[in-house]
């Protein structure tokens, strides 16, 4: 996890080509059988790093695809306040957006109504309202309003 980090705050300090380099290479080397908060926590990001929308949208579906295998008690181990219920409305909420860009309202709304379905695990904290305000004001059928989390 402190090489996703690492390689995370490199994207967010302005280097993202390097970033999407670091965790590619690192995705690489985990596998698509490794452990399954390493393949959520790249995908999720590297979602963010991509060049193309149909690219983004690849990575957003494995987020949601390693969550499915990841447990609590895993990942506990990494944060013990974290709980796995708590990442899905973020990772419903890409995906929507995703389509939502992609000119596809429909998979957009059904994707935004999966991650209003789960809001209720995420923390009440800064980042848990942020999600909660994200979800609330997101309009499924405007391709040009981005909200990413």
């Amino acid at each position: 996890m402190t090489r996703i980090i690492e390689a995370v705050q490199l994207g967010h300090t302005g280097a993202p080509v390097q970033a999407r380099e670091l965790l590619t290479a690192l995705w690489d080397e985990i596998g698509r059988a490794g452990d399954a908060l390493h393949r959520c926590t790249l995908a999720h990001h590297l979602a963010d790093l991509q060049d193309t929308l149909d690219a983004e949208l690849r990575w957003d579906e494995r987020a949601l695809a390693a969550v499915s295998a990841l447990t609590d008690e895993r990942v506990k181990r990494h944060l013990p306040s974290l709980q796995v219920q708590a990442f899905l409305p973020s990772l419903y909420l890409n995906l929507a957006d995703c389509h939502r860009r992609l000119g596809n309202p429909g998979p957009a709304r059904e994707y935004l109504a999966r991650a209003r379905e789960h809001l209720a695990p995420l923390p009440d904290d800064p980042y848990g309202e942020s999600i909660r305000a994200a979800v609330r004001d997101f309009v499924a059928d405007d391709p040009t309003d981005r909200r990413r989390r």
